[in-house]
């Protein structure tokens, strides 16, 4: 699947790279907060020093949009879920959470859209009944995507994803739980709720479905905690 179309935009926070067309829009993505007005914000929001035009000027958080000094607001980190092209201001507390993030856009979301195998099932199917197809992320990271030689499914909306629940399959040497697979509970195009189960694929090496699934629970705890907000 072919990239969505982007258009450069300047915003007073900085410079982004964004889609075209809003349906092309990651569910990974955040919307630019609207910044606390001067006129709302006479001291810091975290320190409490006042503001003058001299010695102790406001900055803004570019997350969360409230006004801070600068020492409470100095640092510059990348914030790939609003598209900055370069890092941008934060406040000491959106400067950790951002950093946190940047793992998953560095590292999980490569692995996503770079897919593995798995044994696909409904939930009311055995284990022996599935089809193997290649899952993966699609290009915009709004769709999940099943590739199979003989078989057909359409996809699931990240989005529309309600649950997801990891399966185990047996201990590591050190008793740690082993990821088998995941299920998870969606609602389809026609507004049915469908649950699937996608089990690592037991022919060849485990390691790459099993890092795909750490991703992808990474991947709904993020847009969960977004949508719980």
């Amino acid at each position: 699947m072919a990239g969505s179309e982007k258009k450069l935009e300047r915003s007073k926070s900085g410079l982004r790279m964004i889609p075209v067309s809003d349906t092309d829009s990651s569910p990974f993505s955040l919307p630019e907060p609207p910044w606390v007005s001067d006129d709302e914000c006479k001291q810091c929001q975290n320190c409490r020093a006042k503001f003058d035009f001299f010695k102790r000027r406001k900055h803004h958080c570019r997350r969360c949009g409230k006004c801070f000094c600068n020492d409470c607001c100095q640092e510059k980190v990348n914030l790939p879920r609003m598209l900055f092209l370069d890092p941008v201001r934060h406040c000491q507390v959106c400067t950790e959470i951002s950093r946190k993030e940047e793992d998953f856009f560095e590292k999980h979301l490569k692995t996503l859209l770079n897919g593995g195998y798995f044994n696909v099932t409904e939930s009311d199917m055995g284990p022996d009944e599935g089809s193997l197809f290649f899952l993966k992320l699609s290009a915009n990271h709004r769709q999940l995507l099943f590739e199979g030689d003989n078989d057909k499914r359409e996809p699931v909306q990240i989005e529309k994803i309600d649950t997801l629940q990891i399966l185990p399959s047996g201990k590591d040497e050190e008793g740690n739980t082993l990821a088998g697979g995941i299920a998870i509970k969606y609602t389809d195009t026609t507004g049915g709720t469908n649950i699937i189960k996608m089990m690592v694929d037991s022919g060849g090496n485990k390691k790459p479905g099993q890092i795909w699934i750490a991703a992808m629970q990474k991947a709904f705890k993020m847009v969960y905690d977004a949508r719980a907000k």
